[in-house]
């Protein structure tokens, strides 16, 4: 059966609306399994109201059908969620509707309803606080898989991963060992073997600028060496490690298919210039697929009809390919 997928709606207060209007307006440009959406019905009939999309809702439950999920009309399956104005100014106040809105997804999995789910931005400072980190780490805490999730920002051309995620960069070095980084490029490898069908090329990157080896007990000999030569043992295709400020630069010479980071923004801030909104936030190591368009909520622009849904459709397409 062509399962569908549930996309999240998000933060309420953000672009997530309009880039889900606009993805299900774009649809037959592209191949798509079925999808609805996951989110407050009155809500998304105010801001399709305030953006001026015309686009025609239908209300569907627990017990929906695929022909249900086919036609003019966006599906959505209805989460109560008072809000008096289109768009109001990002809180707390959103909280226990976007928990809802996981919480229906992740029962939608274990129902095996769903392929795999999408969400849109949320505002993780308002959302978690100082409880998770992202939705990567709340998803692999929520089914008691903390530790074996993995971030994957993917393109086709080339994708990144960092081992740690979203923490201060003093608390860096203190996260980064051994069985961390063999654990997460062996789960890489898995998607790309079975999902993908590519024996993939690594670059693990140092954690010092031009891999500062003198030092004694630096990351580099202590850890990535040692973690890059126990992958080569398991016929895993590693380089490294690699001065980060070239890295990019040698991956035109190597053809790397993932740059491994050793934190967020020293692969993701080069990767984002490269390849602006095609791309898409993959979380692995979790028993579903879960995908998210890789940029934030844009509170500055939210309902000014400007922004744009490239990588939510990207994460749509992706799906494709399971």
């Amino acid at each position: 059966m062509n399962k569908p997928i549930a996309v999240i709606a998000g933060e309420p207060n953000s672009i997530s609306s309009e880039i889900i209007f606009k993805s299900w307006k774009l649809r037959s440009n592209y191949n798509h399994r079925p999808f609805f959406v996951i989110g407050s019905y009155n809500l998304l009939f105010k801001q399709n109201k305030k953006l001026k999309f015309k686009i025609k809702f239908k209300k569907i439950n627990n017990n929906f059908k695929i022909s249900q999920l086919k036609g003019p009309e966006l599906p959505i399956y209805d989460i109560q969620y008072k809000q008096k104005k289109p768009y109001e100014k990002i809180s707390s106040k959103s909280n226990k509707y976007i928990f809802k809105c996981f919480d229906v997804a992740l029962k939608l999995v274990k129902e095996k309803k769903i392929c795999g789910l999408i969400n849109c931005p949320v505002a993780k400072e308002f959302l978690f606080k100082n409880n998770h980190q992202g939705i990567t780490e709340f998803l692999s805490t929520k089914i008691n898989m903390k530790g074996n999730e993995v971030m994957l920002i993917f393109n086709k051309k080339l994708s990144v991963s960092p081992i740690t995620t979203h923490i201060p960069l003093s608390d860096v070095p203190k996260k980064i060992n051994l069985i961390k980084i063999i654990k997460k490029v062996k789960t890489i490898n898995i998607f790309y073997n079975n999902v993908l069908g590519k024996k993939p090329k690594f670059a693990i990157l140092g954690l010092n600028p031009h891999n500062f080896t003198p030092l004694k007990n630096s990351k580099e000999k202590l850890i990535i060496k040692n973690a890059i030569n126990a992958l080569s043992k398991l016929k895993i295709n590693v380089k490294g490690p690699i001065s980060p400020d070239t890295s990019f630069m040698m991956e035109k010479k190597n053809n790397f298919d993932v740059i491994i980071g050793m934190y967020h923004d020293q692969v993701l801030t080069p990767f984002k210039a490269l390849f602006n909104f095609d791309a898409i936030n993959i979380t692995l190591g979790l028993p579903f697929l879960r995908v998210s368009p890789d940029h934030g909520v844009a509170e500055n622009i939210m309902g000014k009809n400007v922004a744009n849904p490239d990588s939510l459709i990207e994460s749509i397409k992706f799906f494709n390919k399971i």
